[in-house]
């Protein structure tokens, strides 16, 4: 059946150094970005240079009042990029899995179907190190997106949201035609007006 590659990556169990397993992963697919969720909150990520040495949003250099990526207190995360995704999750106390979706063996028949959901971040707080730290409405709901030079709205009562990620959904279809979202995975981190370009 003509699907995308989607298979376990076995060497998960074995993670005794996260920022590496998860620098190796992205060099080996090439992958841009880092969406983890922890217990302490939302962690974003950026995979840098040809080493695709990994800056995290709680960095020290970056926002170290925002969460910090540890394996003892993640919950799972994605690194992903315009033709893979990587995901890693916890299962029970110490244990990890992961698997990896390829577009390699896209059908052609069967266009992917991409969305781009709206993300949290009316106003700028801050920028550093190729991040940007943005606020949502009143209720102050923060994290620090690896992306600079954002354009939100003059107008603090607008709740303008311009952060977009683009997530790409497989359909499938069952014996008698129903088509059905059976996969989907993360592809990009873009703005309103690079979508628009």
């Amino acid at each position: 059946m003509n699907k995308p590659h989607c298979e376990p990556i076995e060497d998960a169990q074995s993670i005794s150094d996260l920022f590496k397993w998860l620098q190796e992963k992205a060099g080996q697919y090439e992958l841009k970005y880092l969406l983890a969720h922890a217990e302490d909150g939302v962690i974003w990520g950026d995979f840098r240079g040809k080493n695709f040495q990994l800056i995290t949003s709680g960095d020290d250099d970056v926002f170290p009042q925002l969460a910090k990526l540890r394996l003892c207190t993640l919950q799972q995360c994605r690194i992903f990029g315009q033709n893979a995704e990587v995901m890693l999750w916890k299962i029970g106390q110490d244990n990890w899995k992961a698997r990896l979706i390829k577009d390699d063996n896209n059908p052609k028949r069967l266009e992917p179907l991409d969305e781009s959901q709206i993300l949290w971040g009316t106003q700028k707080e801050e920028e550093k190190n190729g991040f940007t730290l943005v606020s949502d409405g009143s209720q102050g709901l923060k994290h620090g997106v690896p992306l600079m030079n954002i354009s939100f709205s003059q107008d603090k009562n607008k709740l303008h949201r311009p952060i977009r990620l683009k997530v790409r959904h497989y359909i499938d279809y069952d014996d008698s035609g129903v088509a059905r979202i059976y996969l989907s995975r993360l592809v990009d981190l873009t703005t309103k007006e690079e979508e628009n370009d």
